[in-house]
């Protein structure tokens, strides 16, 4: 299970009709605003950085104590960026390869209202050299960050911010973290308890050939990264997707996994993606980070409804999802969750949503569900919910489907 993290302030949407919305390059009343922006890294300002296609560490600006160690820095700091409306929530996501001895920050800050820098994620792809992790403890007037989300303050939205990610290696060494995307989702989720079904039909009756894993029979694994069950959805999930695209570790890494367990790749993930801070495999963007460890872009974001999901399936990419319910409210799952991650893997000939669900699931073979379009819908599009948070991840080569036409680009 996620804590799922719930909207303090709500953006104010006018009552046009939904086509003078679409005109206007803004949702349909009653439904999320939101906007991904990935950044360009020739466009910012680098201080010991190559930045190209990708950031590369190229000369040490400076250097650092952290973990009781010295660690050489460089940085890139990103320009100015328009959201368009005034966000009260935004995900930073980013993929890198962080070798032995190297690691990174990726900060933000508004720029209008001006806030300071607030730490997103301190990241490594292992755990040897730091222990990646939130970072707790940064609210004041402006907002604050909720695990992964920075949350405006109440009557602060965000109509603009920066993005900054460090760079750290340890000093005398040639290699260094390479930063391959980053990117913020930004968005305003309006209160709501209802949410309309979305029209369909671009993928009924597609289902994507994704493995089945459940979380429940790693219940007890390996308590330092929180026990296995009820705690592993999300990256039981995000070890289902990497093997729809092929991507799963080696045997040879998952030596040191317990050769009894039916599924180590889940133990891995779980180990991969743990955060210190949080105690908890359910960061959202270090699932993501994690899947760019085997080549695969990945990022966060959230989407406005079911139609949107159907592009993706079409496209023939998998999406993970973030939803809470009260036992009863989602036909068919037969439990209740504060927070809990799935993949949908495709649409029913009528448009009902098919999911991986990996809870309350006692084999493999049960993972596969079936549920009421509506239904589904409502626990994972409303405010009290996620408001439609979607990891995305696919291999980069793989074409994501067009946005939807005339509305801001949320991938």
């Amino acid at each position: 299970m996620r804590r799922l993290v719930v909207l303090l302030s709500a953006a104010l949407l006018t009552t046009l009709p939904a086509t003078a919305h679409a005109a206007a390059g803004k949702p349909a009343s009653g439904t999320a605003q939101v906007v991904y922006q990935r950044a360009a890294f020739a466009s910012g300002t680098p201080e010991g950085v190559s930045a190209g296609e990708v950031l590369s560490f190229s000369t040490p600006a400076g250097t650092l104590q952290y973990g009781g160690a010295t660690w050489e820095y460089a940085r890139w700091t990103g320009a100015e960026t328009q959201v368009g409306f005034g966000a009260t929530e935004l995900v930073a996501s980013w993929t890198a390869d962080t070798p032995a001895g190297t690691w990174i920050e990726v900060e933000m800050r508004g720029t209008a209202p001006g806030t300071k820098w607030y730490v997103m994620g301190r990241w490594a792809y292992g755990d040897g050299d730091i222990q990646r992790t939130s970072v707790p403890g940064q609210g004041d007037a402006d907002g604050h960050v909720a695990v992964d989300t920075f949350v405006a303050a109440a009557g602060r939205p965000l109509d603009s911010y920066q993005l900054r990610v460090t760079l750290y290696r340890k000093p005398g060494t040639a290699t260094g973290p390479t930063v391959r995307t980053l990117g913020a989702m930004a968005s305003a989720v309006p209160e709501r308890k209802t949410v309309p079904v979305s029209p369909g039909g671009e993928a009924w009756g597609v289902e994507l050939a994704v493995p089945r894993r459940s979380q429940s029979i790693h219940q007890g694994h390996y308590p330092e990264w929180d026990g296995g069950g009820q705690a592993w959805c999300s990256p039981t999930s995000t070890t289902m997707v990497l093997g729809y695209w092929g991507r799963w570790p080696s045997a040879e890494d998952m030596a040191w996994v317990d050769p009894s367990d039916p599924n180590p790749e889940v133990d891995y993930t779980a180990r991969h993606v743990y955060d210190y801070a949080y105690q908890g495999a359910g960061n959202w963007p270090f699932n993501t980070a994690y899947a760019g460890r085997y080549g695969l872009d990945g990022f966060i974001t959230r989407l406005r409804s079911a139609t949107e999901l159907e592009r993706f399936i079409k496209a023939g990419i998998p999406v993970i999802t973030s939803q809470s319910f009260k036992k009863g409210e989602l036909p068919g799952a037969g439990y209740g969750t504060d927070g809990h991650i799935f993949v949908v893997i495709g649409f029913t000939a009528t448009g009902d949503v098919i999911v991986n669900d990996p809870a309350n699931a006692p084999a493999n073979d049960h993972v596969r569900r079936v549920y009421p379009r509506a239904d589904f819908e409502k626990v994972w599009l409303r405010s009290s919910s996620s408001g439609g948070i979607a990891y995305v991840i696919r291999p980069p080569g793989h074409p994501l489907p067009p946005g939807m036409p005339g509305l801001p680009a949320n991938w």
